[in-house]
């Protein structure tokens, strides 16, 4: 899957997160994280991140995230939403989503 448009998702409210993602000229993926609760549970936020990219076959694009303590099912739902979008799905594979 790839990244054609730019799409967000979310909000900046508190307990929330707001997720940008837009194309990248080339096949990589970058991840940009950037949270209040960085020190305390970045590496949570990054694992939720990228286990739900590699979940959905992300191949390329930028996915920017701006967490405002967001719980990891609201992370997942989140990117799946803004993948979703920026990659023009329309037939959605409920097996990848979880």
């Amino acid at each position: 899957m790839k990244i054609i448009k730019e799409a967000l998702a979310g909000t900046l409210e508190s307990s929330d997160l707001l997720v940008k993602v837009t194309p990248l000229p080339e096949d990589r993926v970058d991840v940009v994280i950037q949270s209040e609760v960085m020190h305390q549970f970045g590496e949570q936020i990054r694992q939720v991140v990228l286990a739900t990219l590699q979940q959905l076959g992300l191949i390329s694009g930028q996915v920017v995230i701006e967490d405002k303590g967001a719980l990891d099912c609201a992370i997942r739902a989140r990117v799946q939403a803004a993948i979703l979008r920026g990659a023009a799905v329309d037939q959605l594979d409920w097996s990848k989503l979880s």
